[in-house]
């Protein structure tokens, strides 16, 4: 089973309330898509970073689906997103093989991974997304530590995207980033002192109800305009 896993970001000039009333809606219209076993319509932090201010121009699409075509057929040709399409003023597609996951979404690992995707493709760049459910007790604590967060990554070499991402405001947060190779990761995560304070600190503090890790090659990644 060739699985893999896809973020499709939709960014809006116009159209914002539509966009913004369409996270109650469109999960529901493609629950029985033939092919997708999970899947979530997310939110965005403003700016590049991380923060508590929504993003209100721009959404996301995160589905694990069994192969490349159960993929494309749905994101071309089902109603919910030819709806996208038409209201929004890009489109951008990434797509993803997972290389490791540990951890839980809902209550489970979503991501799939498979003998074709076991391995690590030196020559593709690594998407890494990380989730969490936050503590009621514990979010002043965490989002003090946010602007820490979003700066340790700003000034980072090798990271070439990043956004928060989410399900619900505040206390159901996710993260995209993008970055050139494992080594640029690797340095990130075990030698800047800022976001090893932040491990430590997720840790001592427990701020996480649930969390998951993942780590991904990144397949391919268009960006197109889209007419309005």
């Amino acid at each position: 089973m060739n699985s893999i896993t896809s973020i499709t970001i939709f960014s809006f000039v116009k159209n914002k309330f539509w966009a913004f009333s369409q996270m109650g809606v469109a999960p529901k219209k493609v629950s029985n898509v033939k092919g997708l076993s999970f899947y979530k319509f997310l939110g965005t932090g403003g700016g590049q970073g991380f923060s508590l201010r929504p993003d209100f121009s721009t959404y996301a699409f995160l589905g694990v689906w069994d192969c490349y075509e159960s993929y494309e057929k749905c994101l071309t040709q089902h109603p919910i997103f030819i709806n996208y399409q038409k209201k929004a003023n890009t489109q951008r597609d990434l797509v993803l093989k997972n290389i490791n996951s540990h951890g839980s979404w809902d209550g489970k690992n979503p991501f799939k991974l498979d003998s074709d995707n076991s391995q690590n493709k030196v020559d593709k760049k690594i998407v890494v997304i990380t989730r969490a459910t936050l503590r009621w007790n514990r979010l002043l604590s965490f989002w003090n530590a946010v602007p820490k967060a979003s700066k340790a990554i700003k000034n980072t070499k090798g990271v070439l995207y990043y956004k928060g991402i989410g399900e619900w405001p505040f206390i159901q947060q996710a993260t995209i980033s993008i970055w050139d190779n494992f080594k640029s990761i690797n340095e990130f995560a075990y030698k800047d002192q800022i976001h090893s304070d932040i491990v430590k600190a997720t840790r001592k503090k427990k701020w996480y109800k649930e969390d998951l890790f993942s780590r991904f090659n990144l397949i391919s990644d268009k960006i197109q305009k889209l007419p309005l």
